[in-house]
């Protein structure tokens, strides 16, 4: 299957074998998790006890495989010449702006259940959280990662951090504060001289 080339500007999604994914990853959860006492407390506890237990274990389950598809279709990342932004959830909305100008690391991730379904997580780093273990964004369902790693790196390439932006010269602030300092030690030194 061709991929598609991601266009500046344009909204993209996680690839649809991202929503098989989220699918795949419950049933994983489900038979780890869940199975394991769920099965024990239904097979040798009394009808009332068993029945108050997994109502609600299942009414989650089916809550959660009804929210999945909402929640893939809810999910939209989009590059822009001067930043990288995100929008995702159903009931409650998350929105994210990254200015390229901020971007310090982006790293490509990919577990063996990503690898089946080939995709990548693109995780995109910045200056405030390149301490933390966590990324400030994750781009999840991502098919070409290596070509939005890329991409997304030229715009940092192209912008450099905020710390370096401009000369010094071409800084007011910094002018300001060299002349303050001038005047100061030209004060000082009219009054070490009387």
């Amino acid at each position: 299957m061709p991929l598609t080339p991601l266009r500046i500007g344009e909204a993209f999604g996680p690839v649809p074998r991202f929503r098989s994914y989220l699918y795949v990853s419950l049933v994983l959860a489900v038979v780890v998790f869940v199975l394991p006492w769920l099965v024990p407390v239904v097979v040798f506890s009394p009808l009332p006890v068993a029945a108050a237990i997994a109502i609600p274990a299942l009414a989650v389950i089916a809550f959660v495989v009804y929210w999945i598809p909402l929640y893939y279709e809810s999910i939209t990342y989009r590059l822009t010449v001067t930043e990288v932004t995100w929008q995702r959830g159903v009931w409650f909305r998350q929105t994210g702006i990254v200015p390229y100008n901020r971007i310090t690391n982006v790293d490509i991730a990919q577990g063996p259940l990503m690898r089946f379904y080939s995709f990548s997580a693109v995780r995109v780093q910045t200056a405030g959280f390149s301490t933390q273990a966590r990324a400030e964004i994750v781009l999840n369902g991502i098919a070409d990662a290596k070509d939005l790693q890329e991409k997304i790196m030229n715009f940092v390439r192209r912008t450099g951090p905020v710390a370096t932006e401009g000369e010094p010269e071409q800084l007011p602030a910094a002018d300001a504060v060299v002349e303050e300092l001038r005047a100061i030690r030209m004060l000082l030194e009219s009054r070490q001289e009387q």
